[in-house]
């Protein structure tokens, strides 16, 4: 596919967003300016100021003498860039890969992405006019190149759209500064009378190179697509996406199903081929009030089945407000893994940690009460008890050890030991009697002591002597003594047997 990139820039970005927060100021000339070398300096100027002769760079005590009621603001150092983002954020509905480019512009790779608004021009006419009405004055223009759609969106007078393979035309009767040279080479380029890029560009590589250097040649060849040139995407485009963009805002609960439905359907196509499941999905759904409001799901296994998926995303969409319409979908997998193809088979007898039904269960749940509620435990090889479990990361995830066995352990085990009052008829015995949040309980049975000791190489302190005890209720509990029974020691509740 041949790539394809619209260049945006804002000819007045700070200044228009300056008049957005104040209104009051959109038919009076202001400025922005910031002192440099004992003078304040004009940084940006708005249209009005512009039309009466002030202009980025001069300083402010001669445009006050030139225009009347001008305004001056002082310069908000890093304000283009954070604007830019917003911006660039924003521009993400029509294309994933979006770029700041400082000081005053945007770079979009819309490669594949123009169909949808019946080709290029009605592509960059939906785009432009849309920041347009909402206060910015954009210009842009479409190339094979960055360097020709940058420069044709500042300084071209014809077409913004330049066809493909014709961008060295389209350079031909532009400044030289629209190839975004330095400013030492622009100047001898003006003092030799080089007005246009026409008037040196057939000159041979080693004139170019020894008058002016390396640079002009290589933003040359950029502009030209000799040389590649390379993008920083605001965000990194997720590699499992889908987009569905709507022909008119979405409203309606039956509207947004339906365009999961479809989005699910592309994705798992892909995945199924794949060999791959859907761990965590994201649905992103940008409004036209240009806000963007997003549900979730994960999963406890990697799953491509549309209707499993869509059940789950079913539960969230009730979370999402449209407001004024829905204008694009993204379906975005942050994470996959790798299905066995004997997964989706259908098994028999006791299939255990393997059934496709338990893990679609799991996520159901999950939906309804969160992900965080449910949980699936792992042995780690740890003595203190608190520290020989592990949350695990899936249904598939394979223990390193195995469960101890050789001793007896609670069901549920207590996030923390809860201190107990205890009695016992010698220091060195099983409880008899202990008070737990104020219940009182008789030890009928006991059994123990289990000496654990500290693991001394991750902390320090006093061993621990288990019981596993029964009441006179026959509620069964993992009592332990911290320390030597001869040194006033504390007794804790660890865990509850079934």
């Amino acid at each position: 596919m041949q790539k394809r990139f619209m260049a945006i820039g804002f000819r007045h970005l700070t200044t228009d967003w300056l008049a957005l927060q104040k209104p009051e100021l959109k038919d009076m000339p202001f400025v922005f300016a910031a002192p440099e070398r004992n003078r304040i300096i004009i940084t940006a100027a708005n249209q009005v100021a512009e039309a009466q002769g002030v202009y980025r760079g001069m300083a402010a005590a001669d445009a006050k003498a030139i225009t009347t009621n001008l305004q001056l603001f002082d310069h908000i150092p890093g304000k283009e860039a954070r604007l830019l983002r917003q911006l660039g954020l924003w521009c993400i509905r029509y294309t994933p890969i979006v770029a700041v480019n400082l000081p005053d512009g945007l770079v979009l790779d819309i490669s594949g992405c123009t169909h949808l608004w019946d080709g290029e021009r009605g592509y960059l006419k939906e785009i432009v006019n849309k920041l347009r009405t909402s206060g910015y004055d954009a210009r842009a223009a479409i190339a094979d190149t960055i360097g020709a759609a940058w420069a044709v969106a500042r300084f071209g007078k014809t077409t913004p759209i330049i066809e493909s393979g014709r961008q060295a035309r389209a350079l031909l009767n532009l400044p030289p500064v629209a190839l975004r040279l330095e400013p030492i080479v622009l100047e001898k380029l003006q003092k030799l009378g080089f007005v246009t890029i026409k008037s040196f560009i057939q000159l041979p590589r080693s004139v170019l190179r020894r008058r002016f250097g390396e640079g002009l040649l290589f933003k040359l060849a950029q502009a030209l697509g000799l040389d590649d040139e390379h993008l920083t995407p605001l965000v990194t485009p997720v590699p499992y996406m889908e987009r569905l963009p709507c022909l008119e805002p979405v409203r309606t609960v039956k509207a947004i199903e339906i365009a999961i439905q479809k989005l699910l359907e592309g994705l798992c196509t892909r995945l199924k081929a794949e060999g791959k499941g859907v761990r965590k999905a994201l649905l992103k759904c940008y409004r036209v009030d240009g806000k963007m409001v997003q549900a979730g799901i994960t999963t406890n296994r990697g799953s491509y089945s549309v209707s499993h998926l869509f059940k789950l995303f079913e539960l969230q969409i009730s979370k999402i407000e449209p407001a004024l319409g829905i204008e694009l979908f993204l379906l975005e997998v942050p994470k996959v893994e790798d299905i066995d193809p004997v997964q989706e088979k259908l098994w028999a007898g006791n299939p255990g940690l393997q059934d496709t039904a338990l893990a679609e269960l799991l996520d159901k749940l999950a939906g309804r009460v969160g992900p965080n509620a449910i949980h699936r435990y792992l042995p780690v090889e740890h003595y203190w008890p608190e520290r020989s479990i592990k949350k695990a990361a899936s249904l598939k995830e394979v223990p390193a050890t195995k469960w101890r066995t050789d001793r007896p352990r609670p069901l549920r085990m207590l996030r923390r030991p809860e201190p107990i009052e205890v009695m016992a008829l010698l220091p060195d015995y099983p409880p008899k009697v202990f008070t737990y949040k104020g219940r009182r309980h008789v030890v009928e049975k006991a059994d123990g002591p289990e000496r654990i000791e500290r693991e001394w190489w991750r902390d320090k302190g006093e061993h621990r002597d288990y019981y596993a005890v029964e009441d006179s209720d026959g509620q069964r509990y993992w009592l332990f003594r911290s320390g030597h029974y001869d040194t006033a020691p504390q007794w804790y509740l660890h865990g509850f047997f079934a």
